[in-house]
């Protein structure tokens, strides 16, 4: 394809709307893992022996007596009486196997610092850092917090932990030391590993010296390992305070990998919830490392002796752990993992990762990509992408303009995409895109993987064939949550209640088409109820980016004396946008795509929108200022100043209002 940039490519993605569907390239299904579409059939038949079979791909100490126990729902055990080990299923059998040389990862440092982590690193790695956990006297079950940039160190801690049998507990790096007190405090966590500073867009930040104000509010808390990252000043208490190094020296190097039950706890995830405290999603071992695995191989149709694979998330969320660590390690998958942000040195930085380590599968965010989307083409198409074989999109429902652009520019209108729905608390990718199989369909995530039963209900949890309703699944997978940590009440009541035992509420709405494919918009309590007309915001959204000279939008509702609700749009244009007379375009081309209901009643036009440092808007803080409430918590924002920006932008245009 010619590389096409400005109104030629904004011209060829409008004609490529109209395309019903894209089927994968011959090539690519006649090469794929999965091809045959009777797989569908096939796990349907013989639920229980379709993942019996799919688990045999790890390796089990003792193998399983029973595949599922479904006797006390919602709470469920897989593999009965199985034992295995993470860690070992991520290190140990590949160096067995004689490929303990092979790249685990080339990891990329945000100055320019290169490094390749081989399985026989890794493995020498995680047996010190394991024995060095117990010599603190870390047993199996006793919590572990981890709270560390994204460094080598990040995934030895992980698996050390694992090979132990200690649950962990990581702790996005970009949050406060106030969100790890909390989760340290929750989860009772007895050692924490953390770094002396952490680098971010060439700036240093001291973490210890900040996590060392919260540690008298954590009493189970004995030990704090540190990590020398950035080698900025910090304190070392005696007796509490250990040295990373110091520590993985003094080890014993030998630590063989411990069997553990299935049902034994892997990790905790703490994610937020409908209220103020964090919900603590519990995952345990077999079932987990089943479904990472498995999604792993078959979604992004891995082959570890061709494939270099890139997920852009953070490990501090589960995309991390199930699709940076878990799932392409147990694999023998080489990846490639980056400390810095998109932009950072400069806005071309993906793309030139791509290129050195001749990346052929390529995983990150819809926010992500329409940030790319709004720096322009010119930057990709000066790097060779062409090793490209596959990409994926995951965290939140993507606008079919975003996935064309995404398909055109970085996947050089060939490229297969899978947009992949699940959830912290599923812990596997659940709906997706065949690559083989599947034709697709530019912002849709198309239909549940084979031994996943997904349905859109009404509110009364009848199955719909076609219309919006409410996602639900009616069946459990092998990597689905245990339960919250310590608070079983609340697990059976946030997601088992409202439809009964047998069916998990998901959260997000959902519309299912005419052909039975699901498109997800967004979470229910992100819809926005204008004149009785319950409207997604993420719809919204997705017309409102349509529009040739806007970038991104985050859309909130706002109280309305007259509809209830009204749309407030905060919406960021394409660089050097006059945006003085778009006022009225955007709000056309919205009652175009949608209808006049859902015209936002105002548009913000923005050049930045209240993100964590992992790229998430943070809708809670747009909706707290469009209705001039003290604003929440802004520590986990990249940039809090947006924030007194926005508020200036609101206020001078409720003054031009008046």
């Amino acid at each position: 394809m010619t590389k096409l940039t400005g109104s030629a490519l904004e011209h060829h993605l409008d004609s490529l709307l109209g395309v019903p569907a894209f089927a994968p390239p011959t090539a690519f299904s006649e090469n794929a893992i999965w091809n045959d579409p009777s797989i569908y059939a096939e796990a349907e038949s013989d639920p229980e022996g379709w993942w019996d079979h799919h688990a045999r791909a790890l390796d089990w100490q003792t193998p399983w007596h029973t595949v599922l126990d479904w006797s006390n729902k919602p709470f469920a055990k897989w593999f009965v009486g199985g034992r295995l080990n993470a860690s070992y299923n991520c290190i140990d059998r590949h160096v067995l196997a004689g490929n303990g040389e092979r790249v685990a990862f080339y990891w990329r440092g945000e100055e320019g610092e290169e490094r390749a982590l081989t399985y026989n690193w890794l493995h020498e790695q995680v047996q010190r850092a394991a024995n060095a956990l117990t010599d603190l006297g870390v047993m199996p079950g006793d919590v572990v917090g981890i709270f560390l940039p994204m460094i080598p160190e990040v995934i030895v801690a992980m698996l050390a932990c694992t090979r132990i049998g200690a649950p962990h507990n990581v702790v996005f790096g970009g949050f406060s030391v106030e969100s790890v007190r909390e989760r340290m405090a929750e989860s009772r966590a007895k050692v924490l590993i953390t770094a002396d500073g952490a680098r971010r867009r060439g700036m240093v930040a001291s973490v210890k010296s900040e996590v060392d104000t919260i540690l008298e509010r954590l009493p189970d808390l004995a030990h704090i390992v540190v990590v020398d990252r950035t080698e900025i000043a910090h304190p070392m208490t005696p007796g509490r305070d250990v040295d990373w190094d110091s520590a993985l020296d003094a080890a014993n190097p030998i630590c063989d990998a411990q069997p553990f039950d299935a049902e034994h706890p892997l990790f905790i995830l703490y994610t937020s919830g409908s209220t103020a405290k964090p919900k603590g999603i519990l995952h345990t071992t077999g079932g987990y490392l089943v479904g990472a695995a498995y999604t792993t191989k078959h979604v992004f149709d891995f082959r570890p002796d061709r494939d270099v694979f890139w997920c852009s998330a953070d490990v501090g969320w589960i995309t991390g752990h199930s699709y940076i660590i878990y799932g392409p390690l147990m694999n023998g998958v080489t990846s490639v993992m980056y400390e810095g942000a998109p932009d950072y040195p400069h806005r071309a930085i993906w793309w030139e990762t791509i290129e050195r380590y001749k990346v052929s599968v390529f995983y990150t965010a819809p926010t992500a990509i329409r940030a790319c989307m709004s720096w322009g083409a010119e930057e990709p198409n000066k790097h060779d992408l062409s090793s490209l074989r596959l990409l994926g999109s995951v965290g939140e429902p993507i606008n079919p303009k975003a996935w064309l652009w995404y398909r055109e520019v970085i996947g050089g209108g060939t490229t297969p995409i899978v947009d992949t729905w699940w959830q912290t608390e599923t812990g596997q990718i659940m709906i997706t895109p065949v690559p083989g199989i599947t034709h697709t369909k530019p912002g849709c995530a198309m239909r549940p993987l084979p031994g996943i039963v997904a349905e859109v209900v009404d509110n009364d949890g009848n199955a719909m064939s076609e219309g919006q309703g409410i996602l639900v699944l009616r069946r459990p997978w092998p990597g689905m949550l245990r339960t919250l940590y310590h608070e079983p009440d609340r697990f059976v009541e946030t997601y088992w209640s409202r439809f009964g035992s047998d069916t998990y509420l998901v959260g997000d709405a959902a519309r299912i088409d005419a052909d039975g494919d699901i498109w997800i918009l967004g979470r229910i309590d992100d819809a926005i109820n204008v004149s009785g007309h319950l409207l997604s915001t993420a719809e919204v959204e997705s017309a409102i980016v349509g529009h040739p000279k806007v970038a991104e939008a985050a859309v909130v509702g706002q109280a309305d004396e007259i509809t209830g609700q009204s749309i407030v749009a905060f919406v960021t244009p394409i660089e050097g946008t006059d945006t003085n007379t778009l006022n009225e375009e955007v709000r056309q081309h919205v009652a175009v795509q949608i209808g006049k209901i859902a015209r936002p009643k105002r548009i913000i036009w923005t050049y930045d929108l209240p993100k964590t440092r992992s790229g998430k808007i943070m809708r809670r803080l747009l909706r707290d200022i469009a209705e001039g409430r003290a604003l929440g918590d802004v520590t986990t924002l990249r940039d809090p100043s947006v924030m007194e920006t926005l508020r200036e932008l609101i206020s001078e245009h409720a003054d031009s209002e008046d």
